[in-house]
């Protein structure tokens, strides 16, 4: 069964800088695609990014689009989230998730076709 564990949150200044890990083990994520998710205090669980299992296929939601950047290392079966100019919006507990992917090129935006689910690491944004 595949477990992913995230991790790389932290307190942040605005316009600071994190990337975040997503590791997985029980399994290879060669088939399977990435996404990341956010949960913000009060707020619904928020699409933010995802990956195809080849790496092919990335997306990203309009209000981080240009400042994080979604990439894969299948050798070492993580997915990153790089954060940068981070803004106090930002502010939420990140998750990632699985689906299984044998296209190559699926980017999944919706929760409900993930499979696999971390528990979350927390991203604070703040002065």
């Amino acid at each position: 069964q595949l477990q992913l564990v995230e991790s790389g949150g932290g307190l942040v200044q605005p316009g600071g800088s994190l990337r975040l890990s997503c590791a997985a083990s029980g399994n290879t994520l060669d088939y399977y695609g990435i996404g990341w998710f956010r949960q913000a205090p009060g707020k619904e669980r928020e699409w933010v990014s995802c990956i195809s299992s080849s790496g092919g296929s990335t997306d990203y939601v309009g209000s981080v689009k240009g400042r994080f950047t979604i990439s894969r290392d299948n050798a070492k079966n993580t997915v990153y989230l790089q954060m940068n100019s981070l803004k106090p919006e930002d502010t939420a507990d990140y998750y990632c998730a699985a689906l299984s992917d044998h296209t190559g090129i699926h980017c999944g935006k919706v929760p409900y076709e993930y499979d696999y689910w971390g528990r979350g690491t927390q991203v604070t944004v703040s002065s």
